[in-house]
């Protein structure tokens, strides 16, 4: 069920109170850097996606850098990250793009963002909102499982929720909402075994006030 706005307003402030210091997990210097390592965190951990760009980083930084390798030179970096292949292909697809098109910058738009080999809008948003600073919500398996147990979306796939959350959350604190969702969904809303009882939102929360019940 979806919250009432006076409800919804009050989950968003225990968020923020609860999360003051939540932050990007993921480790970059630069756009092009985040969107490789957004792409290689899909069905991955942050932790071990930044194991992997820790080392491979000090030697490929730039789109110019990936443009140049084949796959067989960068499997064996990205190759714990799971689907190596695919997402090694689309890595240096994408990298080789934006050397043609691009000057080897990365692109600012969803448009252009999500027209790049591998690139759907939970990355693209990503980007946008972390490498940016441009207001946007990324929904991950965290963000939708969360929102729509809280009653911050009420929607059965990622594109309705985040169409949801951007009518229901205000403008300025998509990205740092997305952060979070993000905490909470890992520290408390667990997908198996939800830490209701310990929960701050458990006295607004849809899922938790029927778990009493």
């Amino acid at each position: 069920m979806m919250l009432s706005g006076e409800k919804r307003t009050e989950a968003l402030r225990l968020l923020k109170d609860a999360y003051p210091d939540a932050r990007p997990a993921l480790h970059f210097s630069t756009p092009f850097e985040l969107l490789v390592a957004t792409m290689l965190s899909a069905q991955c951990t942050d932790k071990q996606v930044n194991k992997v760009t820790d080392v491979m980083f000090q030697i490929y930084r730039t789109a110019k850098d990936f443009a140049a390798i084949d796959l067989e030179t960068l499997e064996p970096y990205i190759h714990s990250c799971g689907f190596f292949r695919a997402k090694g292909q689309n890595i240096l697809a994408m990298s080789r793009i934006l050397c043609e098109k691009y000057g080897g910058e990365v692109p600012r738009t969803m448009e252009e963002l999500t027209a790049l080999p591998g690139v759907g809008r939970k990355t693209a948003n990503v980007v946008l909102s972390n490498a940016f600073g441009i207001p946007a919500i990324a929904v991950d398996t965290h963000v939708f499982r969360v929102t729509n147990r809280i009653g911050l979306a009420e929607a059965k796939d990622v594109e309705h929720t985040e169409r949801q959350l951007m009518e229901n959350i205000p403008r300025e604190d998509w990205s740092a909402a997305h952060h979070w969702l993000i905490y909470h969904g890992r520290q408390v809303c667990a997908a198996q075994r939800p830490k209701c009882g310990a929960c701050t939102l458990k006295e607004v929360c849809d899922f938790a006030i029927h778990r009493q019940d």
